[in-house]
């Protein structure tokens, strides 16, 4: 079994073995590793620890210290039997296995909610760690890894909190890498449930700026530094000797949950290492059981949950079925003896020995079996396991012998220790049993392990040495001088070797070779010299032993210096030479020239001169760099000089470096401009843009100036047509002015044409012209493009693809009649231009075709009267008039006659001189203009010629003209004649009065007018018509009629039966008109409601028939013309009874039914198709009473005297004639029925086929918006079918 030295005795690192004489070759039981930490109070005030089994020791023994239980890594994990750096191992025997254990400050992480989770999952333990469970006493003492000058320092900081259970354990656990930043790791471990354990990590901080970081985890991702509390601990140490970090994770008082894996992690920067480790926590020891191992390890599974479990299910499955032991003369082997005796590397072969599968649960199970104490044979009292002394003091280390006559011998680290008779330090006692070594005057070498051995027994100790602290008993003192002075700091410690370091303002003061620090010492007695003082040197010096701390300030000041001629400020010409020269008391002290706080160096341009109290420094030529605050100091000397050169250049401006043409900068509009200029100048001078009057900001939101550096810059975020032009850039500063002129020139498309003028518009075609562009953008115009559209469309359509360079265009295939509206693109290099505004609406129109049969009508003496037909073509244009145009014979001057058009086809020329010949031309004017004359074929003598009179008596007049009474009689008598006839009238032989009878008289007709004819207009009227002697006559026979009055007298002749005979003489006036008939009347005598017998009776007698046997009846007779019934009737004074013979009969009364009805169509209208030029008839039939009124409608326009329309109404059906009808005649023809009950219409679709043409409505005066609505209905019928 390893036993645990210190590091530096053994060298090879491999420790010694010691078996007692009773243990058979086999290493003794597994130790106990104890980490020992002495209370504050023994080590300051140096008293001696109390021992731990209760005896009173005596005066010149040391106590052994109370020990921390805690868990040692197995040597193998870390690759080297060597315990840890500052851990000291002292064995101790199985029997203190039970020792009490305290600390302060307990935490530790909380239990999770299932700690059954935690407890029945052991954490798997690697391999090395099963085979070797040796533990060893640590004893962590000031003087073995803390420095005495650092014992007292709180440099630990302690948190409290609750932690959380442990992850799962049986997760297989990787080799963490090879640690990069750890120096020691902590390792795996196992405590019984109750007891404490630490585990520490270890980082050198030599190589770190700053403290690294560490994180502990529990499990993957418990972060432990938040479970901190009474169950958990973090506590982190740095010792500034050593510049080792030291971080340790206490656990107090375990839990059973609390096993489980863990890790630590550092990091600094970008540096990074981990460390894995496992907590094993045991269950309360328990004796050990008489059972057959062999039999409870064989079926356990190894890894299971139950492995390290006695399984005695094994034992007791099958019992009954159990053969009868046979007899074996093999004796019964205790394989727990056999395994307590043996070496941990022979347990494996022990297992496979006796058929023990479960090793892993073997081992689990052999650590919690109580070890058994062995009484010693040598000894009857034993070493402490450990003791302490302080530096200098003596220690006795004492052993009961059990015989004493058994060789003793003592060894430290291994090494015999024995007596010489020259040396007093170690001193050997006998008293009775008892054997004691005494060491003297103990210094820090005796700080080792120990051991006695009697015969082949052995027991071991350590020994710790307490180094007492350095005091210093005479500090530093102040000091206050100049530079270049010695300085010595002084002090005096208690002891002579001791170490003291010295500080400056808390930072350790460098001492080596090539520091400006010394250090030397003189018994108790430390100095700190520096032999040339500077300024730096100024500031708080301390010197720190364990013991104590002394610190004072030193103070360096400059030497004073006396200044004769001081440095002076110059300003000096870019170029030009620099001088700068002072002179100083005392002249020996060299110095140094700065500038700008930079040191100058001489070269070849600089010259630094030093002549006894004069100091100059002399630059060849200057440049801008030169400029600056020039100093100069005096080595050793508070004092410094101090002057400013100045160094000034005329400011330019560099426009030669832009390489623009004239210096002109060509920006398209829209874009940004940053124009930037390099300039010079020393100072940096003032810079101002201006364009013309106006300053340019740097504020400018849009167009901006700056100034930086060697250049200033034009910025015109969006540049705009306003912003060309030339600006001026003006330079100042202290060493003069200088100007500069910069051309922008920003280029934009063109702005639009002005709206295209169209003076000439044919039949599809147009002439138009259109002036430039008043701004070409800055770039010469290359072209136009042309669109046009029609007035009522919105989509413009491109006339050419080819630039046209002229300002004249003709576009052409344009449809007749249609408006148009056109509009100009001007493009230039930059791009194409806004459209112009659409130019005026204009409409391809052509002139007619000529007039057509141009005759003379009439020639008088002053006036030719021509007619002629319309144009054979008259175009879309349609015709506005005509002009008509007469010249004389012989010349070629056309004289206009009518000065306004005139729409008929007739006109007279009139003021002609008599006797002249004349030509007459007609032209046809629509909006295309003029169309080609129609001249007559020969010229025209003006000269009356006579031509006798002759009326044409119309046809209808040729017959008596008659009309009722109150109408309008209006006459028209054409008659021919030249000169112009004389027209007489007279009415039977007599003048007619013009009050009574208008006459109106005309060059080719009379017309005779009666407003309201009377009776008295009745009669013969003579028309004469007389040129010169020349006479035509004509005779107008006129009747004017009225209702004719009542039959003179009725009376009734006889009454028979039901017949009653009447008789009448016909009316005294017949109203100008013949009688036509005689309407019977007849009325009973209780009602007197008339009902008329007969109508157009034409005799004067009658008998009525039919009549109703015991009425009485009166009769009546209206006598009628041609202008219908008398106004009044003819009544029988007497009334006529129709008496029934023998029986009479009581008539039944009955009520008149109501026949009246509002209007209802029985028979509607039905759509219609007709063919053009062909007479059509719309029917449909109405029931109302009383009868109403019928009204057609075409399109919801009432027809209204329209001689292509014939409306009839008979007996309810009404009929409307559409003569010859057109395609502009379709469309919805509605009939309409009123009276006095309400109304009702129909309608019905009418559509012509056949229609005429453009051309043939023109011919029939159809008006142009009629036209353009026909054409669009025909069109949309058209897309219907």
């Amino acid at each position: 079994m390893p036993e645990p030295t210190k590091k530096d005795d053994v060298p090879n690192g491999q420790p010694e073995e010691s078996v007692a004489p009773d243990s058979n070759g086999a290493p003794p039981l597994p130790e106990i590793s104890l980490e020992v930490s002495p209370p504050p109070e023994a080590v300051a005030e140096g008293k001696e620890p109390v021992e731990t089994d209760g005896e009173k020791p005596e005066a010149t023994e040391p106590e052994p210290i109370q020990a921390v239980v805690a868990q040692e890594p197995s040597p193998t994990e870390n690759g080297s039997n060597q315990p840890q750096p500052g851990v000291v191992g002292v064995k101790e025997q199985a029997e203190s296995a039970n020792t009490t254990v305290k600390e302060e400050g307990a935490c530790s992480p909380p239990p999770p909610d299932d700690d059954n989770a935690a407890t029945t999952t052991p954490s798997p333990t690697p391999p090395a760690e099963e085979t070797n469970s040796i533990k060893k006493l640590s004893i962590d003492l000031p003087n073995d890894s803390v420095p005495v000058a650092a014992m007292g320092r709180k440099d630990s900081v302690w948190s409290l909190g609750e932690g959380q259970a442990p992850e799962d354990l049986d997760k297989p656990i990787d080799t963490p890498p090879l640690s990069t930043l750890l120096i020691e790791r902590p390792q795996s471990g196992s405590v019984s449930v109750g007891g404490d354990i630490t585990f520490v990590a270890k980082v050198e901080a030599k190589d770190l700026l700053r403290k690294p970081t560490i994180k502990w985890f529990k499990g993957k991702w418990m972060d432990l530094a938040s479970k901190t509390g009474k169950h958990l601990q973090l506590k982190e140490t740095f010792d500034r000797f050593t510049k080792i970090h030291t971080f340790e994770m206490h656990i107090i008082k375990a839990k059973d949950n609390y096993a489980g894996n863990y890790r630590c992690e550092v990091t600094y920067k970008d540096k990074f290492d981990s460390c894995s480790f496992d907590l094993e926590i045991k269950e309360a020891e328990q004796g050990s059981q008489n059972i057959d191992i062999r039999s409870a390890f064989k079926r356990s599974s190894e890894g299971q949950e139950d492995a390290g479990e006695l399984d005695f299910s094994g034992l007791l499955k099958h019992r009954n079925q159990r053969e009868p032991k046979q007899q074996d003369d093999t004796p019964e082997v205790d394989v727990w003896e056999i395994l307590k005796k043996a070496r941990p590397d022979e347990y494996e072969k022990i297992a496979f020995m006796y058929g023990i599968t479960d090793l892993r649960g073997l081992l689990k199970r052999m650590k919690k079996i109580p070890k058994e104490e062995k009484k010693s044979e040598a000894f009857s009292k034993k070493l402490e396991p450990a003791y302490q002394v302080d530096k200098g003091g003596k220690i006795r280390l004492v052993v009961d012998l059990a015989d004493p006559t058994v060789e003793l011998k003592w060894y430290k680290n291994g090494q015999e220790i024995r007596p010489t008779p020259n040396q007093r330090k170690y001193i050997f006692e006998h008293k009775g049993t008892q054997r004691i070594m005494i060491i003297n005057n103990c210094t820090m070498n005796d700080d080792a392990a120990y051991a006695v051995a009697a015969g082949d027994e052995k027991c071991t100790t350590e020994l710790f040495v307490k180094e007492l602290p350095i005091k210093i008993v005479k500090g530093i003192e102040p000091v206050k001088t100049t530079v270049n002075e010695r300085i010595e700091l002084e002090c005096e410690v208690s002891e002579e070797g001791a170490q003291v370091k010295w500080m400056k303002n808390g930072v350790e003061v460098p001492t080596g070779v090539r520091s400006r620090y010394r250090v030397k010492c003189e018994g108790t007695k430390h100095y700190l010299v520096i032999d040339d003082a500077t300024r730096d040197d100024t500031g708080t010096y301390s010197v720190m032993a364990t013991g104590g701390t002394s610190e004072a300030h030193v103070q360096v000041d400059l030497k004073p210096l006396k200044v004769y001629q001081d440095l002076q400020d110059i300003t000096v010409m870019l170029g030009q030479p620099i001088k700068l020269h002072c002179e100083i008391y005392p002249g020996n002290v060299p110095g140094r020239w700065y500038r700008n706080g930079q040191l100058v160096q001489p070269n070849d341009r600089i010259n630094i001169i030093h002549r006894n109290k004069v100091h100059r420094i002399e630059i060849e030529s200057s440049s801008l760099h030169d400029a600056g605050d020039y100093t100069f100091v005096p080595e050793g000397y508070s004092q410094s000089l101090s002057a400013k050169i100045h160094i000034i250049d005329p400011p330019r401006v560099h426009l030669d470096s832009l390489n623009f043409p004239d210096n002109t900068v060509t920006v398209v509009a829209g874009n940004k401009l940053r124009l930037e200029i390099p300039i010079s100048g020393e100072p940096a001078p003032r810079v101002v843009w201006m364009k013309g009057e106006r300053v340019i900001l740097e504020s400018g939101h849009r167009v901006r100036a700056e100034t930086y550096g060697d250049q200033t810059s034009l910025t015109i975020e969006v540049t705009e047509r306003d912003d060309s032009g030339n600006y001026k850039i003006v330079l100042q500063n202290e060493a003069g002015e200088a100007t500069a002129s910069v051309k922008i020139k920003v280029v934009d498309i063109p702005d639009p044409p002005d709206a295209p003028l169209v003076p000439v518009v044919g039949g599809d075609w147009c002439s138009m012209t259109w002036d430039p562009p008043k701004y070409d953008g800055g770039s010469p115009i290359l072209g136009y493009f042309i669109e046009r559209k029609k007035k009522q469309s919105s989509r413009w359509m491109r006339l050419n693809f080819d630039l046209i360079k002229e300002t004249l265009f003709e576009p052409k295939k344009m449809i007749e009649g249609v408006p148009y509206e056109v509009r100009i693109f001007a493009v230039n290099a930059i791009g194409v231009s806004k459209p112009s505004e659409p130019s005026k609406a204009f409409t391809p129109l052509a002139v007619t075709s000529e007039p057509t049969m141009l005759v003379v009508d009439d020639v008088t003496d002053t006036t030719v009267t021509v007619k002629w037909r319309p144009p054979e073509t008259i175009g879309a244009a349609g015709l506005d008039g005509y002009l008509v145009e007469y010249s004389i014979e012989g010349t070629n001057d056309w004289t206009v006659s009518n000065k306004e058009l005139t729409e008929k086809t007739k006109y007279t020329i009139t003021g002609l001189t008599p006797g002249s010949k004349i030509l007459v031309r007609v032209k046809a004017i629509n909006a295309a203009g003029a169309s080609a004359p129609r001249t007559l074929q020969h010229s025209i003598l003006v000269k009356e010629v006579i031509e006798p009179p002759k009326i044409r008596v119309p046809r209808h007049l040729k017959q008596t003209y008659t009309r009722k009474v109150g109408e309008t009689v209006n006459l028209v008598v054409p008659f021919l004649g030249k000169p112009r006839p004389k027209v007489t009238w007279l009415k039977e032989g007599k003048p007619i009065e013009p009050s009574h009878v208008s006459i109106r008289n005309t060059d080719c007709d009379s017309i005779i007018f009666i407003r309201k004819a009377e009776r008295s207009h009745s009669g013969k009227y003579d028309m004469t018509v007389q040129v010169e002697n020349h006479v035509d006559t004509a005779i107008i026979d006129i009747q004017i009629v009225d209702l004719p009055g009542p039959p003179q007298c009725v009376t009734i002749e006889d009454v028979w039966g039901g017949n009653v005979a009447l008789v009448w003489t016909p009316p005294k006036d017949n109203g100008n008109a013949p009688i036509t008939g005689y309407t019977i009347q007849k009325a009973d005598k209780k009602t007197m409601e008339w009902y008329t017998c007969l109508e157009h009776y034409h005799r004067t007698c009658i008998t009525v028939t039919e009549l109703v046997v015991g009425n009485e009846y009166y009769f009546r007779v209206f006598s009628e013309n041609m202008c219908g019934l008398s106004e009044t009737a003819t009544q029988t004074k007497k009334s006529a009874l129709i008496v029934k013979e023998g029986l009479q009969m009581k008539n039944p009364e009955y009520s008149d039914h109501d026949f009246k009805e509002a209007p209802k169509f029985t028979q509607p209208l039905i759509n219609t198709f007709a063919i053009a030029g062909y007479n059509t008839t719309l029917n449909c039939s109405v029931r109302a009473n009383p009868r109403p009124k019928v009204i057609w409608m075409k399109n919801k326009i009432i027809i209204l005297d329209d001689p292509r329309y014939r409306m009839f109404s008979n007996q309810g059906v009404c009929t409307l004639e559409i003569r010859k009808p057109s395609p502009y005649d379709g469309g919805v023809y509605t009939c309409k029925a009123i009276n006095d009950l309400g109304e009702a219409q129909v309608d019905c679709k009418l559509e012509v086929k056949g229609g005429f043409t453009f051309f043939e409505l023109m011919q029939r005066g159809v008006p142009l918006h009629l036209i353009d609505k026909y054409m669009n209905d025909a069109k949309v019928v058209e897309q219907e079918k």
